[in-house]
This record gives C-alpha cells, sequence and structure tokens, in this order.
C-alpha cells in the first residue's frame, strides 16, 4: 500500500496554480502608449503650410513637373462669371511660366469642409468643381493622392 501512494505521489502532474505565473495587479493596470495627434488635426493654416504644401510639391515634382510653384493665399474666387464677393482658402498651383494653373478652395477653412477644384491653361477658369464630397475623413494621404489623380486627368503630368 506504500507503493501505491508514492506512485500516485509521483505520477501526479503539477498543478496548474504551481506553474502559472503570478500576475501582479500594478502589472494588469499599465497605461497605453498615447498615439501623438495626427497631422490633420493641426489648425488648418498649419496643417496646409507645414505638412501639405511641402507633400503636394513633393508629389508633382515626382510626376515630372520640376518647375511647379504652389502658394497658399485668401482671396476671391478667381472663376469667369462666378461674381462671389466673399474670400476663402485657396492653394494656387501653376506651372510652364503660368501656362497651366489649378486652384483648390477651402471656403470652411477646413480640411474636413467644403472643398472645390478648378484648373486652366493660360486663361482664367470657368468652372469650379467639388473635390473630395465623398470622403468620410480627409487625409494628408489622400489630398495629396487625389489632387495628383485629378492633374493626370487632365493630361498635365508625366509623359501624358
Amino acid at each position: 500500500m506504500a507503493e501505491e501512494t508514492n506512485q500516485n505521489q509521483a505520477g501526479d502532474a503539477p498543478s496548474v496554480a504551481a506553474t502559472a505565473p503570478e500576475k501582479s495587479p500594478a502589472a494588469a493596470k499599465t497605461p497605453k502608449k498615447e498615439k501623438p495627434p495626427a497631422v490633420e488635426d493641426k489648425p488648418f493654416e498649419e496643417f496646409i503650410q507645414q505638412e501639405y504644401l511641402p507633400a503636394l510639391q513633393k508629389a508633382i515634382v515626382a510626376e515630372g513637373v520640376p518647375d511647379v510653384e504652389l502658394t497658399f493665399a485668401k482671396q476671391k474666387y478667381p472663376i469667369t462669371g462666378f461674381n462671389f464677393a466673399e474670400e476663402c482658402w485657396q492653394i494656387i498651383g501653376s506651372w510652364q511660366n503660368g501656362q497651366r494653373q489649378f486652384n483648390v478652395y477651402f471656403p470652411d477653412a477646413d480640411i474636413q469642409g467644403k472643398k472645390g477644384f478648378s484648373c486652366n491653361e493660360g486663361k482664367k477658369p470657368s468652372t469650379l468643381e467639388s473635390f473630395l464630397i465623398d470622403e468620410r475623413k480627409i487625409t494628408l494621404d489622400l489630398l495629396v493622392s487625389r489632387l495628383v489623380y485629378r492633374l493626370n486627368g487632365q493630361k498635365w503630368l508625366g509623359r501624358n
């Protein structure tokens, strides 16, 4: 009978409590690292000047337009026949000595708000198009890529 007891004790598997590491209450409450704020959360003018214009410049130059000039200004809409007296923030891009020009309009001074687009070759633009109206969240990458896409659709970039 003594042999049976020794075999059972020797053959028993170690208990789960003895092998599981103990978790201290402090370890369970480790604070999560906070994400830095997104660049899109910057104030509008700061975002445009520090993030959007440099990224857009780089993207357009990469598409084969080395002489692009980008400016950011608050001015009236330059659309022919559009007599809207209010000024709005605009990105104005031009190259080929101003022969090709585009404008991106921000009437609400907010990248998440309304946006417009116009372009022209040597004259004042005659059409104001909506720009990025179906997107839920506007990001820097989206603003850059969609404008490059739109300019490429105009056959103004690369080898078009």
